[in-house]
């Protein structure tokens, strides 16, 4: 591995607006096995081959690592040039962005800057800082071994590898940014805004969708100063979009949309570049039934709790809507676009015919000659069985699918026998899946007298409710939306049956227990007595977790009233006998039947979600901390490495277990980072989250881990992020384990350096690499190399090495997308670029470390993969 400090310049900087981790620049870029040794090459005749898609081989390669480290760096905006390292008086790497500035280059120890134009200048720069490092490599043990002075011996130790520093300076000669787009004109901050509106809208463009990714880029760009938030779907058949957009900032949004259908003799170039030319051949006018807007916006608060969605993910896939069918069709030949109160009268007469021939108002399989004879058109529910469990039209007949590629052999069976002129009408949620549906009937079915519902559902609410609010809706209960409200309710008539009890319910919502999640009609009653969860199981499995007041247990409440909930002879018994619990699987009896965290953690976990949310699925969790604390406790001097402290949730669980193994050794002093006793030693970059994971471990040294150390946790504030202003801080817990919190800027450094005894430190019994993926090899050497840092006997624990599950796909060298239609969280990870990326390095870790004789490799299937390595 090289390192690379990469270094903008102060217009840059200022710019692009930089992250931490931008301002801070360090990044490292993988040696290739061919790269070619330093030692044996000058600097002046280097081989220097081109080509090859190694950042440190290829001009084009670093810049496409440039780019993934520089979000909002614009391409052709900038130059490259690299040098090598300078060092302060104590030999430390330089780090400050400040030395970018610098025009006179005569004080770098490498003597200048190289302009890195070509695939020869960049490989040149490499090998030339591999020769630097070799070189203060060799001065430093001849310093040692008395032969020079010591002047650079601080130098080679605080450079751990090869070194290069790569400036990014703005192109004097690029051409300037483009204007502000007229409908960001005057626009307010969307932050100000104090509802939020949720929409939807999809397009199926005559042309297709001839680039998607790009398309998804471009939306990606245009809408993110509308700070909007949602799931974009975009495929070559067309896109597909539900959002929620602050309403403030509705009407600018909408202009940005219906961008015109070609570009005016007027517009400049600039915006033919920020993707208007594109975007114009598949939105605009090709938005079908316009935009879809929810007519009852949602206060920002209430949008909080339990927001529909988190970000804005704009994905590119291969479908829209996936069909299953075996070619596409025409979209644009899909029947008539009816509208909602031509849609709103024509049933609402059907229901007066029928009424008057006697035959009833329901319709349905079966009525075909009564439909017939009255001219009742056949109305079909293109939705999935669940969503018409709680709500649907008048006379209308659900398909009752599954899923949406079921919708073809049930059509063949219910119009079998129908005449190819019989009317029919189809509808859906918000319109879309019914233009595949009434493309079908037309085209492959040859029925002519087909039409569909403009805008679906949804559009019929809004409508309805704008123009005609005295109108008694023809639909009747809720209509099931595809995002976290999953209904808005249209009538108060309740049509689906509660899963717990069979009583009339209205409500759908998914089981509360997350390794169940059955999406259910349920009741209010049942849906507060059973804690959200579907079943006895499900609801024994959320207490356990933490996630709910726990009730009808004995000893006492979590909520911490100390007083008696059932005694083991009345309550409990059924619970302590096993009758009556329902399990759905091994897992679920598993974890009722295992002894859960302790509140601390819980709420450990909580703040986390609170005031770190975009890091809230680090948390090891319930099931894996109670592993990391058992194997602590079991362990045979308590002694624990964590590199990756995060919000000290394993911390905690490790300082825990090392606490219990050393009252189990009877240990007489406490550890420290030079020897002693039980010991943890956690290691992290980033300060905010120390700030999190010392304000916690904090409580739980000082009031325990039970209720008076969660109520404590309780009140910690956003402020606790900046908390940590030192490089290190220490604990005891229980007089008997202690634990050090270390900043490190490469925690990777540090262990090499502790594994050189430098200074001598005591080894420990578990290290926890929970860090950069894709070093992970990188550490098992350091750590199995010698025994100065783990035990010979030790456990290196490597978490997430399953990666979402993708490691099956890196393993067959491809991502499969045949088969079921993938869930949206399965799809974003496969599209996604990084996660790929990771799942294909840490499918060869775990392929290399298998196969390594030093260690002993047990794979666990828990959480995101725990391997558990045990150095021989």
């Amino acid at each position: 591995m090289f390192a690379v400090k990469v270094v903008a310049c102060s217009a840059l900087r200022e710019e692009l607006r930089m992250t931490g981790r931008e301002k801070r620049g360090r990044m490292f870029v993988e040696r290739p096995a061919d790269f070619g040794a330093a030692e044996s090459l000058g600097s002046d005749d280097i081989d220097a081959r081109a080509g090859g898609d190694d950042a440190c081989t290829s001009v084009s390669a670093l810049r496409r690592t440039i780019h993934e480290f520089f979000r909002r760096l614009r391409k052709s905006t900038y130059v490259l040039s690299a040098s090598l390292p300078t060092f302060d008086e104590d030999g430390n790497v330089l780090t400050h962005a400040e030395d970018s500035d610098d025009d006179d280059c005569d004080g770098r120890d490498g003597g200048g800057t190289w302009k890195l134009e070509s695939d020869d200048d960049v490989r040149r720069a490499f090998v030339r800082a591999e020769e630097f490092f070799l070189e203060r490599r060799r001065s430093a043990a001849a310093a040692v071994a008395g032969d020079d002075d010591a002047s650079s011996t601080s130098t080679t130790t605080a450079m751990r590898r090869p070194t290069l520093v790569v400036h990014v300076t703005k192109d004097p000669n690029a051409s300037p940014p483009p204007p502000t787009p007229s409908y960001l004109v005057g626009m307010p901050d969307p932050r100000a805004s104090t509802t939020i509106t949720m929409l939807s809208f999809y397009s199926f463009p005559p042309g297709g969708v001839p680039d998607p990714e790009r398309t998804a880029e471009v939306l990606r760009r245009l809408w993110r100063p509308f700070r909007a938030l949602g799931r974009v779907y975009v495929a070559t058949e067309g896109i597909n979009a539900q959002m929620a957009v602050p309403t403030n900032v509705l009407p600018a949004f909408f202009r940005c949309c219906a961008l015109p259908s070609s570009l005016s003799s007027s517009s400049s170039e600039a915006e033919a570049d920020d993707g208007q030319y594109e975007l114009s051949n598949v939105l605009g006018r090709h938005v079908e039934n316009g935009i879809n807007v929810d007519p009852v916006p949602v206060d920002v608060e209430e949008f909080a709790t339990d927001p529909p969605f988190r970000n804005l993910h704009v994905r590119v896939r291969a479908q829209i809507v996936a069909d299953g069918l075996e070619r596409p069709l025409n979209w644009q030949n899909a029947g008539y676009d009816m509208p909602p109160l031509e849609w709103h009268r024509t049933l609402k007469e059907a229901r007066e015919r029928l009424s008057s021939s006697g035959g009833g108002g329901g319709g349905g399989v079966g009525d075909d000659d009564t439909f017939a004879a009255a001219s009742i058109p056949i109305v079909l529910d293109c939705r999935n069985g669940y969503e018409t469990q709680v709500g649907k039209f008048e006379l209308a007949e659900p398909l009752d699918t599954e899923n949406f590629r079921e919708s073809w052999d049930v059509l063949r069976e219910r119009l079998r026998d129908v005449p190819k002129d019989a009317p029919i009408m189809t509808y859906c949620t918000g319109g879309i899946r019914c233009v595949k549906v009434n493309a079908y009937l037309t085209q492959e079915m040859e029925f002519t007298n087909v039409s569909r519902l403009a805008g679906g559902v949804v559009a019929y609410d809004r409508i309805l409710g704008e123009q005609a609010p005295d109108e008694e809706p023809m639909f009747k209960g809720v209509n099931f939306v595809f995002d976290r409200r999953l209904g808005r309710k249209i009538t108060d008539d309740k049509l689906g049956t509660c899963y717990t009890c069979g009583a009339k319910a209205s409500l759908i919502s998914n089981c509360r227990n997350d390794n169940c999640h059955r999406r259910m009609v349920q009741c209010e009653t049942c849906g507060g007595s059973y804690l959200g969860t579907c079943s006895e199981a499900c609801k024994t499995r959320v207490i356990n977790a933490g996630m709910a007041p726990m009730k009808n247990l004995v000893g006492k409440s979590s909520c911490g009233d100390g007083g008696p909930i059932a005694s083991i002879e009345d309550e409990g018994k059924e619970e302590r006998t096993g009758e009556g619990a329902i399990y759905s699987s091994l897992d679920d009896y598993s974890l009722a039947h295992s002894t859960g965290s302790p509140p601390l953690f819980r709420e450990i976990e909580s703040n986390t979600k609170r005031l770190l949310p975009s890091g809230a699925h680090m948390v090891s969790g319930s099931v894996q901390g109670r592993l990391l604390t058992t194997l602590a406790s079991v362990s045979r001097g308590g002694r624990i490495l964590e590199i990756g402290t995060f919000t000290g949730y394993a911390t905690a669980c490790f300082l825990l277990g090392a606490a219990q193994a050393g009252m189990s050794l009877g240990a007489d002093a406490v550890g420290t980072r030079y020897g002693g006793g039980p010991f943890v030693l956690s290691l992290e970059r980033d300060r905010s989250a120390l700030g999190l994971a010392s304000s916690h471990l904090r409580v739980m040294t000082q009031d325990g881990i039970g209720e008076e150390g969660a109520t404590k946790l309780r009140d910690i504030g956003p402020d606790a992020k900046d908390s940590f202003t030192g490089d290190t801080i220490s604990f005891v817990y229980n007089n008997v384990a202690g634990c050090e919190l270390l900043r490190v800027n490469d925690a990777l450094a540090t262990l090499e350096e502790m594994a050189s005894c430098n200074p001598t430190q005591a080894a420990f019994d578990i290290v926890f690499v929970d860090a950069d993926k894709t070093r992970l090899i990188d550490y098992v050497n350091a750590l199995v190399s010698n025994d100065r840092v783990l035990k010979r006997g030790g456990l290196i624990l490597v978490d997430n090495v399953l990666w979402k599950g993708l490691v099956l796909d890196a393993s067959s060298n491809g991502y499969d997308s045949g088969g079921d239609e993938p869930s949206e969280d399965e799809e974003s990870l496969r599209r996604n670029r990084r996660a790929r990326k990771l799942a294909n390095k840490m499918h060869r870790f775990n392929s290399a470390v298998v196969r390594d004789d030093r260690v002993e490799v047990l794979m666990m299937n828990i959480r995101d993969g725990l391997s558990l390595i045990r150095k021989r």
